[in-house]
């Protein structure tokens, strides 16, 4: 009895043991539960919305993507932007919005771009495709700063130097252009693109070997229909620069039978039959008239041929002939103000320019009344031409397009004061800083405003600084001047080394080395300039004062005598007396005459 009764208590004894220790094992399957359960929700909290928004943004880029592709820009672009709400830094978002807007021409592609290029810092393609963005809505800066981003280890391919090439073109360095546009074939030599682009440029060098080259380079690209129509324009256009009529005539006839011809190709032949036959002009010229006047701008583009080639008088008998609203509004009604201000008609300019619907153009209308106001001579006209003036240019503030035209127009017609306060204003804006620098050079030149005429070589030295001959100007000035010598004696040594046949330059550096104490030096590259350069006055002036310099005032008398012969500026003029009185004093002789040079340059450009 008591074994079994023994082993029924100990049985009693662990169930209650093992029912006593279930309840902690429960309780910590419980907490682990719970904990699991925290750390899901928590997870899908931090985790979920992040899922979403990709979701979302995947959603809107495939969207965009599609709309792209099938031309629906604008959906395609309000997508993205909203795939950018989503994440700003998303470079597909910002891929779609380049294209769309660069596809519908606006200038907010340079936005987009910049972007790009900011998330891909060393991608050689995202910083090209900026600065080319930028060279397309005229942000030559902009452009500039996406060039100078690419690494340097980059700056030798072929797209680099193209572009390269386009921003020179821009800010007008031909020099470097050409260099750059070298450089790209020499890394293509069979690029078609590549080919042209310098033949196009090289076409215009004064270097005959050059001008040879791409004379047959065009040829042959003009059997490329691509370039077949480009070509053809750049050889035209060099055969009548040359006077080349038989090659004139052949490529204007192969022009004219192109698909691709453009009315502007139509003026071209029309500069050709100008020089090859009046009568044949006559012809042409009445054959166009008819497919001018269904566009106004043609009609407007004929017109202004007409005028630029003494033919005024004949767009106001045409005028007469066509259909009042044919000419009533711009751009016809700006050309016909042109051919009255050309035919110095000034009351019919009057009537013209306040019966005109100008629109856009008003401030075009307002300087035809001042300057007709001006032009007549009445009491009281110079008063109320300077008020219309103010509003002229105050209506075309803000707008550099209008302000170039105006400014183009003051310059014209000789309005120097009123043309140098648009041409500082216009200079403020890159893509037409060259122009402006250029009309502000001939401003200071013709009023020998010499401080700033040297500021402005300094800018057009900044702006172009492959040039050899602006930058020779530059240098001369700083020497003659005694403004910053030492980098206008640099700059006569990267110029002469640049162009050592050039006149300019070899004066800009025999200038610098007698600044230097080598006088000697100065004389001796003078004299390597063959004799019909040696003794143009403004050559001959330098050497004459560099001999008077050295001690050798008898060798100078012969350079005296042409420097005299010919036309020097007045600073020059006054160098000349210097060597005048030198050359008395040092001879004890009997005074030399004064100066007796000529009032007008031939060409007082500095290139």
């Amino acid at each position: 009895m008591t074994d079994p009764v023994m082993h029924q208590l100990r049985r009693q004894i662990n169930r209650t043991a093992s029912v006593g220790q279930a309840p902690p094992v429960r309780g910590g399957l419980i907490v682990l539960a719970v904990i699991a359960g925290f750390a899901l929700g928590l997870l899908v909290l931090s985790i979920g919305p992040k899922f979403v928004s990709a979701w979302r943004e995947s959603r809107l880029l495939r969207q965009a993507e599609t709309n792209l592709k099938q031309g629906n820009f604008n959906a395609a672009n309000d997508a993205a932007r909203q795939a950018l709400q989503i994440d700003r830094d998303s470079l597909a978002a910002y891929q779609i919005l380049a294209e769309a807007t660069e596809k519908q021409n606006r200038a907010e592609t340079v936005v987009w771009r910049a972007q790009i290029a900011r998330l891909q810092p060393r991608d050689i393609d995202s910083q090209l495709n900026l600065a080319s963005a930028a060279l397309r809505f005229g942000q030559l800066d902009a452009a500039r700063q996406a060039l100078d981003s690419v690494p340097k280890e980059n700056r030798e391919s072929a797209p680099y130097h193209v572009v390269a090439g386009w921003l020179a073109r821009a800010q007008g360095d031909e020099a470097s252009q050409e260099r750059h546009f070298a450089a790209a074939l020499e890394k293509e030599p069979r690029n078609e693109t590549y080919q042209y682009n310098l033949a196009a440029v090289r076409i215009k060098s004064p270097d005959s070997q050059k001008n040879a080259q791409a004379r047959e380079a065009l040829e042959q690209l003009a059997q490329s229909a691509p370039f077949r129509v480009g070509s053809l324009r750049a050889l035209l256009n060099d055969a009548i620069r040359h006077n080349d009529l038989k090659a004139a005539d052949r490529f204007a006839q192969e022009l004219q039978l192109s698909p691709q011809v453009t009315f502007a190709d139509d003026l071209l032949c029309l500069d050709f039959y100008k020089k090859l036959d009046q009568k044949k002009l006559a012809t042409l010229l009445e054959k166009v008239k008819p497919v001018a006047a269904r566009q106004p701008e043609d009609l407007a583009a004929l017109m202004a041929w007409m005028n630029g080639n003494g033919l005024s008088a004949e767009v106001l008998r045409w005028m007469e002939k066509l259909p009042p609203e044919k000419t009533a509004n711009p751009p016809p009604a700006i050309e016909v103000a042109d051919a009255f201000a050309a035919q110095k008609n000034w009351s019919r300019l009057r009537r013209w320019t306040k019966s005109t619907n100008w629109g856009d153009s008003e401030y075009l209308g307002l300087a035809y009344q001042a300057y007709a106001r001006q032009q007549s001579r009445q009491e009281g006209a110079d008063a109320e031409s300077v008020s219309l003036w103010h509003d002229a240019e105050r209506a075309c503030e803000e707008n550099p397009e209008h302000e170039i035209r105006l400014a183009r127009l003051a310059s014209k017609w000789n309005l120097p004061s009123q043309a140098e306060q648009l041409w500082l204003r216009v200079a403020h804006n890159p893509l037409s800083r060259r122009e402006a620098l250029d009309a502000l050079f001939e401003i200071y030149r013709a009023s020998n405003d010499l401080p700033n005429l040297y500021l402005t070589t300094m800018r057009l030295h900044e702006t172009s600084p492959e040039e050899p001959l602006i930058a020779a100007e530059y240098a001369r000035l700083s020497i003659i001047l005694d403004r910053n010598q030492g980098e206008g004696q640099r700059v006569a040594k990267k110029a002469f080394d640049q162009a050592p046949t050039e006149p300019p330059c070899v004066v800009a550096q025999a200038l610098s080395l007698s600044s230097q104490g080598r006088t000697p030096d100065g004389i001796v590259i003078l004299q390597k300039l063959p004799p019909e350069k040696l003794h143009d006055a403004r050559v001959a002036l330098y050497l004459a004062m560099l001999l008077v310099r050295d001690g050798k005032a008898d060798a100078a008398h012969e350079f005296i005598d042409a420097a005299n012969s010919g036309f020097v500026f007045p600073e020059e003029k006054k160098l000349l007396q210097e060597v005048l009185q030198k050359q008395s004093s040092s001879t004890s002789a009997t005074p030399a005459p004064s100066p007796t040079t000529s009032a007008s340059p031939p060409n007082p450009s500095p290139h």
